[in-house]
């Protein structure tokens, strides 16, 4: 497989970092050996953008997958994955691997060395591409992926197909290859509508010539927003069909000028602060009076209470309020049989 991937420079390493000491450095290759004596080889480079780090992952990845069974996804970097005496993993624009002194077996001291380069390194983004997580089951699709960046034909790709030679993308449109199941999906965005139309109608046209040349076709074929979807080698049709279904076009519109809309939108958001800010105040407002009728009643309640309890203490009792009452029409009876 042919690695898409354009270096702009070396990414300069550290003379010592962590337990390691860099030993020698030869062009784009820098040697490290640890604190017990073992030798590893690195290569890093800073790509144009994350999306070309990913790319040139994604390919290593693949070459290494020709060999042994691999997947992205070991923690180390935003991504990348291990082999025998290699790791390899990106993280914003740079792509590092890791290999062991002459392909000798892996040891821990591999992976501490990788996570120490690691470390230090910008995310970015801290993202894989968008396209990756809109393949079918991308949980599973992402640990194969194979992803190409403003590509120009996906013919590199592995398998290679007859259909290939019809997608065209003149460097702006993106492709993930992945294997789901026992079926292959090729997911391909291109940038524009008039390029996905084009290429669509250029890929149907391609379709029927290879079922009228009795020559090898996907399964299932469809145009989804800007995508284009192939699925080849599964069992039927209505596998094919369905994760096709699986894939969402998500459509993203952005201004290339002054936005014409700018000062509806400002309009928009003043009604809508106004109307918080009023609904708000009439909130506080309702909590604050439900609050002054609370305290007041209790207040009120306990004072009343109190009362009470001091009329209940009081043994003399007089319509006059507990004055003292002169009997002067001599109607009320005496309390005391005897008068003094």
């Amino acid at each position: 497989m042919k690695a898409l991937v354009l270096a702009i420079l070396l990414f300069a390493l550290p003379a010592e970092i962590g337990k390691f000491k860099q030993v020698k450095s030869d062009g784009d290759q820098t040697q490290y050996q640890a604190a017990n004596g073992e030798l590893f080889t690195v290569k890093a480079v800073e790509l144009a953008s994350d999306a070309k780090a990913y790319e040139a992952l994604s390919l290593a990845a693949a070459a290494a997958r020709a060999k042994e069974a691999v997947e992205i996804g070991n923690g180390i970097g935003t991504a990348g994955f291990s082999d025998l005496g290699q790791v390899a993993f990106f993280k914003g624009r740079e792509f590092v691997t890791v290999t062991t002194y002459k392909g000798r077996a892996s040891s821990p001291n591999i992976i501490a060395l990788a996570q120490a380069l690691s470390e230090p390194i910008d995310k970015g983004d801290g993202e894989i591409p968008v396209l990756i997580k809109h393949l079918p089951n991308s949980d599973e699709a992402q640990k194969n992926a194979v992803y190409l960046n403003s590509f120009t034909t996906v013919e590199s790709l592995v398998p290679q197909r007859p259909v290939y030679t019809a997608v065209q993308g003149t460097g702006n449109a993106d492709a993930a290859f992945a294997t789901v199941g026992s079926s292959k999906v090729l997911l391909v965005e291109f940038n524009t509508p008039q390029l996905a139309t084009e290429n669509d109608q250029r890929i149907i046209t391609r379709i029927h010539e290879l079922w009228n040349l009795g020559q090898p076709a996907p399964t299932a074929y469809r145009r989804v927003g800007n995508y284009s979807v192939f699925v080849f080698d599964a069992p039927d049709a209505q596998t094919a069909n369905q994760l096709i279904d699986q894939v969402k076009y998500e459509q993203v519109v952005s201004w290339l000028g002054d936005n014409p809309n700018i000062l509806r939108r400002a309009q928009e958001r003043y009604v809508d602060t106004t109307l918080g800010v009023l609904v708000a105040v009439l909130k506080a407002s309702g909590y604050a009076a439900l609050a002054c009728l609370g305290i007041g009643g209790l207040i009120g309640g306990l004072l009343f209470t109190y009362r009470r309890s001091q009329q209940k203490a009081v043994t003399a009792y007089s319509d006059a309020g507990g004055m003292l009452r002169l009997n002067l029409d001599e109607m009320t009876p005496d309390l005391s049989p005897r008068r003094e």
